[in-house]
């Protein structure tokens, strides 16, 4: 039979079971039985049925089903390669596991309101995962309104109206500059792109170890990077060629970190001998890279425990109560004690 002349009835005849048995089967109903489902949806591939829109979101026998959704980075091309993100998505992936739950990856890289409420409105998921804010946040507020099947990975903002799980980036950047600071370091850079949320709280708590450790804040000092290695070292040698004197370097990121480790031994500098230098998200190459790179861990297995909680545990309330993932600082080589 071609696509065109298969009809539900057929289908029905092909399983030996009534059209309203068929049509139900199709719609992932409870009054029929799970064996009759796989056959009714594997006669309707093999016959071209246009069943797919009918499947459930995932395979007979979870307990629930989860989708993934990786909003736009802000300003740079997103990557779902970046190292953070594949530890982040483990932690989902695991509690999804323990919680006997399925995970689907969203196509979708919403950059707009109508994007994430079409992500909400078009998924056959039981709840959303956005990884990541982007410049989503008044978005996130708005759509909070009429959905509440969702959490986002990021920052907890003042005016935030929906449920985020997030590191404490304020504590995980003092933790880093106060460590340089206590080791002797007087000028320290912060290496990193300030508008994402998250980075933008990692310098806040920068600003505030520098007061504790009564280092005055020079602008020259603060630099600009993107969540890339090439980005971080084109800014590093952009410092060194216009002669700042730094010898201490707080980045956002582990990529952005072996950005400036690679552009200062290119210029002759040693780390930590001159320049000490500490990353942030403690992802695999950080513990294997030369000098092995201190930085703060984020604990990406209990952020994905309690994004998958908040989904399942708390009836998908996205207005429910955000909460803050404890960062730890974690000393290798790179920055000298």
């Amino acid at each position: 039979m071609s696509r065109k002349s298969t009809r539900l009835e057929d289908l029905a005849q092909l399983a030996g079971v009534s059209i309203s048995t068929a049509s139900r089967a199709l719609n992932d109903h409870p009054a029929v039985n799970d064996r009759t489902k796989q056959l009714i949806w594997k006669l309707a591939r093999e016959h071209d049925y246009p069943f797919r829109r009918y499947m459930p979101a995932g395979p007979i026998g979870a307990e629930a089903t989860i989708a993934l959704v990786v909003p736009r980075p802000q300003g740079r091309e997103g990557r779902l390669s970046d190292p953070f993100f594949l530890e982040l998505l483990a932690g989902v992936g695991e509690a999804a596991r323990e919680r006997g739950c399925d995970l689907i990856m969203s196509h979708l890289a919403p950059a707009t309101y109508e994007d994430v409420a079409a992500a909400m409105t078009t998924s056959r998921a039981d709840g959303v995962i956005f990884l990541g804010q982007s410049t989503l946040h008044a978005a996130f507020n708005r759509l909070v309104e009429t959905e509440a099947r969702f959490v986002v990975w990021g920052a907890e903002l003042p005016d935030q109206l929906y449920c985020s799980i997030g590191s404490d980036n304020i504590n995980g950047g003092r933790r880093a500059t106060l460590h340089l600071a206590r080791l002797g370091r007087k000028r320290i850079v912060f290496l990193g792109d300030l508008d994402p949320p998250e980075a933008m709280q990692r310098h806040r708590g920068y600003l505030d170890a520098l007061a504790s450790a009564g280092l005055p804040v020079d602008p020259a000092l603060i630099v600009d990077a993107h969540f890339e290695v090439e980005s971080a070292e084109a800014s590093v040698e952009s410092l060194i060629r216009r002669g700042v004197d730094f010898d201490g370097v707080v980045c956002a990121s582990d990529q952005i970190a072996l950005g400036a480790v690679r552009a200062l031994i290119h210029a002759g500098r040693t780390v930590p001998g001159d320049v000490s230098v500490i990353g942030f998200d403690n992802v695999p190459f950080s513990r294997y890279s030369s000098p092995a790179l201190s930085t703060i861990a984020q604990d990406t297995m209990k952020a994905g425990r309690l994004m998958v909680s908040k989904l399942l545990d708390h009836g998908g309330d996205a207005a429910g109560r955000s909460e803050r993932v404890p960062t730890d600082l974690i000393v290798r080589e790179s920055c000298g004690g």
